[in-house]
């Protein structure tokens, strides 16, 4: 095999190890595909990378899931043979929509579950409660973020600008934090 196409495949599947979507032997078989030149066949790609046909074609099935690579049919041939995805802009919307904005989504129905239990606490008590009005700046503040980035997600899925996220509210920097180290700091 090529040394530059080689070295290539390696760096993908290290890259693709850590993605955490895809394996390292994915991130090879998609450095494999990119720079051939020509679609290439699941015996192909076997034989470049010394795998079993089997395996290859489970990872080249989640290649093609995530929209990395493509089937093609070849004219004259039988075998169904696969080229790589070019069209980048389109493989981080379909990452980010189907990777991230279920979170988001998680993310911003847990805060409204909580807001909802603090109005209803908050009905029960007579007088204003310190925690809770600390508690419902930073629910706001969470909601505020997570809802602006599920827009930034659905104008990149549409292929419109994005807009402006902005920073939690001063509510939410208020409280000192702890840091991976445990110092306390302050957001700026």
């Amino acid at each position: 095999m090529d040394p530059i196409v080689e070295t290539f495949m390696d760096g993908m599947g290290t890259a693709a190890a850590t993605a955490g979507f895809l394996n390292q032997q994915q991130g090879r078989i998609f450095g494999l595909l990119y720079l051939s030149p020509e679609p290439l066949s699941l015996d192909e790609i076997s034989l470049a990378l010394q795998q079993s046909k089997s395996n290859v074609s489970v990872n080249v099935r989640g290649l093609v899931e995530w929209r990395l690579a493509q089937r093609v049919r070849l004219e004259g041939s039988r075998r169904d043979h696969y080229i790589a995805a070019t069209n980048f802009l389109q493989v981080v919307i379909e990452i980010m929509e189907r990777r991230f904005r279920w979170n988001v989504r998680q993310v911003l129905a847990a805060s409204e579950e909580t807001q909802q239990a603090l109005k209803e606490a908050g009905s029960k008590r007579k007088k204003s409660d310190a925690s809770a009005e600390f508690i419902a700046g930073r629910l706001g503040a969470l909601r505020d973020f997570f809802q602006a980035l599920d827009g930034a997600l659905a104008a990149l899925g549409r292929g419109t600008p994005l807009p402006f996220l902005e920073p939690p509210g001063p509510e939410a920097r208020s409280a000192p934090r702890r840091g991976r180290t445990g110092a306390r700091w302050a957001a700026t």
